[in-house]
């Protein structure tokens, strides 16, 4: 990740570009309070401005994407910035659904795994497969439920179990899952990838930088 001074006027972007990804950042809202999110302290990444002033609607997004998704072959399209994705999961599932329909490339979703808590009613993991989503890559940050309230700070009760169940469906409704965690001193790394290899699903380690004042 590249964190580069982004100018104070630098409009908010929608979509931003890492190497090969594109990215579509739909939301500053989080239902985790993570001490070591680096919207904490950066307003973007490689010199885009990620801190939205307002919620762009799905028609704006797809306006947008019409501009940059044709100009390389991404690798991959991400819903990922500096919010939960799945917070808006009807502008998300619009989106995921244009890209389905228009380009071969693979959807995936950078999520927290509280869709269970935000939509108890709804067969959310169902819901993302049919809008063409792929691959999901979920925070879980933590190795138990202790650690997950003192480091990511949930809005939610029983947030830790609820995201590992979400886990299980996605698992379930044909996703490909992995579980992913920060390398902060609180969470130990080879129980975090137990938990994955107990529910047979990928794992992915993520460097952490602590702050350099």
């Amino acid at each position: 990740m590249i964190l580069l001074k982004i100018s104070t006027d630098t409009p908010p972007s929608i979509i931003y570009w890492l190497e090969d990804k594109l990215y579509l950042n739909l939301t500053n809202d989080c239902t985790n309070d993570c001490y070591f999110c680096i919207r904490k302290y950066k307003s973007g990444i490689s010199g885009f401005n990620l801190k939205l002033k307002t919620e762009p609607q799905s028609t704006e997004i797809i306006e947008e994407l019409g501009k940059v998704a044709h100009r390389k072959r991404w690798s991959e399209f991400v819903f990922c910035g500096f919010g939960e994705p799945t917070t808006r999961l009807n502008t998300l599932l619009k989106v995921s659904s244009w890209l389905n329909d228009n380009y071969l490339t693979p959807i995936r979703i950078n999520t927290n795994g509280h869709a269970l808590l935000l939509y108890p009613e709804r067969a959310v993991a169902t819901e993302l497969k049919v809008a063409g989503i792929e691959k999901l890559s979920i925070s879980l940050n933590a190795h138990n439920a202790t650690v997950y309230n003192k480091v990511c700070r949930p809005k939610f009760e029983d947030a830790f179990e609820k995201a590992v169940r979400f886990i299980v469906q996605a698992r379930n409704s044909g996703l490909n899952v992995e579980i992913t965690a920060v390398t902060i001193p609180e969470v130990s790394i080879s129980q975090v990838e137990k938990i994955a290899r107990d529910l047979d699903v990928g794992f992915r380690a993520r460097p952490y930088s602590p702050l350099i004042w």
